[in-house]
């Protein structure tokens, strides 16, 4: 059994969370936050002692029509300044690029004319080189780096252990053991933090952790991950994210005992802008659909697609996964 890092009970310093609401919770809404959510959101964070805020995608404008989404999708430097000005706090501002989905060459700018702090590269195993030179690249530019390696519960054990081997040969600051599928169970989380933070920390490099609520275990998977190594946690906001969602930021600001963490602003954030985004039609959290995809471990697409047509023959998508499965 992988030993524990600590103790959740006292305060661990290393912890760290962030907030992915506007990028895992703008797949629920195309990225169509308006930018009273988003400020406040940032004010929330800042109120709360959340270390990291996550603003959405750099996208490429060259794959993804800008007018089929929110600027969220894409993060242009302007946009961000609007929120934010200088960031004269101590939050750091993030934002992901997905391997062979940005332009990250001609989109990202050097660190020293960017507020952003944080570029996190999301790459499946099969796409570890081109990972590796998006990596070097952010790095060279003088940003924070982590890698969010995706769907590693469908990933063979050969892909787990060279992708490791790579990317802690990387000069990548974080490697992310994420929970796409909503798959893993706690048992797993464990295992699979215990060998992320060997391979990591020999060679001076945090772990974190994402996950999603198909089985409703995103909390307590979130909770197994820092209990055993990681030092990363992404939560949003009541869990707005795709499909499932995620890990609440609510239960890990009330679960953890940083006294730098404050509660009620989040609670305010919630009440007044969550219960609105519900109001005007975002759809996410746990359903019977996406626990099947969990428990057989499939892309929660099928689900997605089920749940948009209102479909209750529950059944009806079991048997279709399992056939899929055969």
């Amino acid at each position: 059994m992988a030993p524990k890092r600590g103790d959740l009970i006292s305060y661990r310093p290393d912890i760290k969370l962030l907030d992915a609401t506007i990028r895992d919770g703008g797949l629920v809404n195309d990225f169509r936050f308006s930018d009273e959510f988003v400020k406040e959101l940032y004010r929330t964070n800042i109120k709360s002692g959340v270390e990291y805020m996550e603003f959405g995608y750099k996208a490429s404008k060259e794959l993804f029509d800008v007018n089929a989404f929110g600027k969220w999708k894409f993060c242009d430097e302007a946009d961000i300044r609007v929120i934010v000005g200088e960031n004269d706090s101590p939050l750091k501002i993030s934002v992901m690029a997905d391997v062979g989905r940005c332009d990250y060459k001609k989109d990202i700018l050097p660190k020293s004319e960017s507020v952003i702090d944080m570029i996190r590269i999301a790459t499946y195993t099969h796409q570890m080189p081109a990972a590796l030179e998006m990596i070097k690249h952010c790095h060279d530019l003088g940003y924070e780096t982590t890698v969010n390696i995706m769907a590693i519960s469908a990933s063979p054990e050969d892909d787990i252990e060279m992708a490791l081997k790579l990317v802690c040969e990387s000069p990548v600051d974080a490697i992310y053991l994420v929970d796409s599928y909503g798959s893993l169970y706690p048992e797993q989380v464990r295992e699979l933090t215990q060998r992320y933070c060997d391979a990591a920390e020999a060679v001076g490099k945090k772990v974190g952790v994402h996950m999603h609520n198909n089985q409703q275990l995103a909390f307590a998977n979130t909770i197994e991950g820092i209990a055993h190594g990681a030092s990363l946690a992404d939560a949003t906001m009541s869990g707005m994210g795709r499909g499932a969602g995620n890990c609440f930021m609510e239960q890990m600001l009330s679960f953890l005992r940083n006294p730098n963490y404050k509660l009620d602003p989040t609670l305010k954030f919630i009440e007044k802008y969550i219960a609105e985004e519900r109001e005007k039609g975002s759809v996410w959290g746990y359903d019977v659909p996406y626990m099947l995809t969990g428990a057989l471990n499939r892309h929660p697409r099928a689900a997605i697609a089920f749940i948009k047509e209102h479909k209750t023959d529950y059944n009806g998508l079991y048997q279709d996964l399992l056939y899929e499965i055969s």
